[in-house]
């Protein structure tokens, strides 16, 4: 980095901006007001900094996620105080929960206003204290620069996660000697990447002794960039995968050693190996409650090692036979050196009778659906089309629901960091706009936001960012009229009474005239035999955002499932509770 240390005084805002110039940043999302104003001075003069104006500063949040989650950068995004940094809360929170690298950028009132409720005061540091990796308050112009390098180290070092930075008004105004790169003051911050030579050793001993092992992956392995290692331990020693919800791509869905996906709504194959197993390998992952069902009943004769980069994930929810701390894609290449010396030594684990039983599992419970009688078109059917003609390089961002699990489930995952998803948190309306992020930071992927009417309906308004600004997203929003997961548990657990999840919006609003409207393309497909032909027409639009309002048939249900709060050995599978696809509710 160039060293600046002989430049004239400039303002603190103007050393914000330089700051993230020399941070390597080339995108941030944001809207201005008056506490960060100062700010947005000096990005007017930025040559290295592309600012999108966001319609909401949730949108910018999320925004700022899909983009880290795609390109493995630091997300940014900006507001100002009040409200505006109070709007960043529900995606700070689900980069918190997600592990995702972020910097957040508030506005505050000036520092002697600070604590007399002045106009557009918040104290966003102490709101979002439980739900960042580390906050600072910055009240002088001289720590800005300082402490946006802090920040952007913390955010990508360790477990990733979010970090908030709120300068006062008057910091930004002040004058600063500007200097890069700065010293860093961190004495307690040392996260640990490399594992104990020792537990490794003994994680290869157990797996080429167990009989019945699974290797149980979750986020922290694309976090690491371990995908290329993962397929070589997998396929050394021929154990098989599950991969989380959060580490859809890391191993490819083709790979005959993967079974899938584990949990609430995961495959029978995988719920039912981890819950059989004998040997679990847990990387990057941290035991979730939609993975483990009942913790008590999880897994009960396994033995566990457990690898993450948090010590605080080891042994929090299950305890660890095994613990390693450390980065995954480290933990990974020495656990293959250490098999690769087990097998050297004529220790090799037989797995032989574990995949007859895997195999039968697998061919007995594959993931499927019914075709609604009534000739409408199912949910699953159009991201199961969606999926192969948008094909394996397509990046695909979620909302939260139905649709999410289907997406999950019925496209074929052959690459990392396709598949962005807000698991940890479950936050509605974060679809469109990390799809937007996702595309600014990869603009020659297609990237289709799968969406739900319901939450289609709670960020939509980035659509506008997204015309203004040429990011061509394409968006599918899943319209059973419905808040579809919310309705299938009031048809499982409560006696089919539907009370507020009809959101009428097969008629309200119009999705095609709302998209027109945004200056977008609006289709709408509501006949299996367009199908194919709405989503290549769809495809083939590349200068503009493209929403496609697919009407699907409303009781289609999400298979299988674990009901919460029960044992994962109780797994319904669709052959197990059919549902009723007769002509449906209006």
């Amino acid at each position: 980095m160039t060293d600046r240390s002989d430049q004239q005084a400039i303002s603190g805002a103007a050393s914000l901006i330089r700051a993230l110039e020399e941070s390597g940043v080339d995108t941030v999302f944001g809207i201005p007001g008056g506490a960060i104003l100062p700010a947005y001075d000096p990005l007017l003069d930025s040559t290295r900094l592309r600012h999108i104006l966001v319609r909401h500063e949730q949108g910018a949040g999320h925004a700022a996620t899909g983009y880290a989650q795609a390109t493995g950068k630091v997300g940014v995004c900006m507001a100002t105080s009040g409200p505006g940094a109070t709007n960043l809360v529900t995606p700070i929170a689900d980069a918190h929960m997600d592990s995702v690298p972020l910097v957040a950028i508030t506005g505050q009132v000036s520092s002697t206003h600070i604590g007399t409720d002045a106009f557009q005061e918040a104290d966003i540091v102490g709101i979002t204290l439980p739900i960042t990796k580390h906050s600072f308050l910055v009240s002088h112009p001289d720590e800005i620069a300082r402490t946006v390098a802090e920040a952007f180290h913390i955010a990508s070092t360790g477990r990733p996660g979010p970090v908030l930075i709120d300068v006062t008004k008057d910091a930004l105004q002040a004058t600063t000697d500007f200097s890069w790169p700065v010293e860093m003051d961190l004495p307690g911050y040392r996260p640990v990447s490399k594992p104990h030579a020792k537990q490794v050793r003994e994680a290869a001993r157990m797996l080429t002794e167990a009989k019945r092992p699974v290797l149980y992956i979750g986020g922290g392995v694309l976090k690491a960039r371990a995908s290329t290692e993962l397929r070589v331990l997998a396929e050394l020693t021929e154990a098989p995968v599950v991969t989380t919800l959060m580490a859809r791509g890391a191993f490819p869905d083709s790979h005959p050693l993967h079974l899938g996906m584990p949990g609430m709504h995961g495959t029978v194959a995988a719920v039912t190996a981890l819950q059989k197993a004998d040997l679990i390998v847990a990387l990057g992952t941290r035991f979730d409650d939609r993975v483990t069902g009942k913790l008590s009943s999880f897994a009960p004769n396994a033995k566990i090692v457990h690898a993450d980069i948090d010590p605080a994930e080891i042994s929090k929810n299950r305890v660890a036979d095994v613990p390693i701390v450390g980065d995954c894609r480290e933990v990974i290449a020495d656990l293959v050196v250490a098999v690769q010396a087990e097998h050297a030594a004529g220790r090799r684990g037989d797995y032989a009778g574990w995949w007859e039983q895997l195999n039968g599992w697998r061919g007995t419970y594959p993931l499927g659906y019914d075709l609604p009688k009534d000739g409408s078109l199912a949910p699953q059917q159009v991201i199961e089309h969606l999926g192969r003609i948008a094909g394996p390089e397509t990046i695909f961002a979620a909302g939260v629901g139905q649709h999410q699990m289907w997406a999950s489930q019925f496209i074929s995952y052959e690459n990392p960091y396709t598949w962005l998803n807000s698991g940890g948190a479950g936050t509605m309306g974060y679809a469109v706009p990390a799809a937007m992020g996702a595309k600014v930071g990869k603009p020659n992927s297609t990237v289709w936001a799968i969406d739900g009417d319901g939450c289609f309906q709670m960020t939509n308004q980035e659509l506008a960012t997204c015309a203004i600004n040429d990011i061509p997203i394409k968006v599918a929003v899943i319209n059973n009229g419905s808040l579809g997961m919310v309705r299938q548990w009031q048809t499982l657990f409560y006696g089919k009474r539907y009370s507020n999840t009809d959101l009428h919006s097969r008629r309200i609003p119009d999705f095609v005239k709302l998209a027109e409207a945004y200056g977008c393309v609006g289709l709408r497909c509501e006949d299996p035999a367009d199908l194919d032909k709405t989503i290549e027409k769809a495809m083939s639009i590349d200068d503009a955002p493209v929403v496609v309002d697919f009407v699907v048939h409303r009781d289609a249900m999400v298979w299988p499932m674990v009901p919460s709060g029960v044992s994962n050995d109780e797994i319904l599978a669709a052959q197990d509770v059919r549902p009723d696809f007769g002509d449906g509710e209006e």
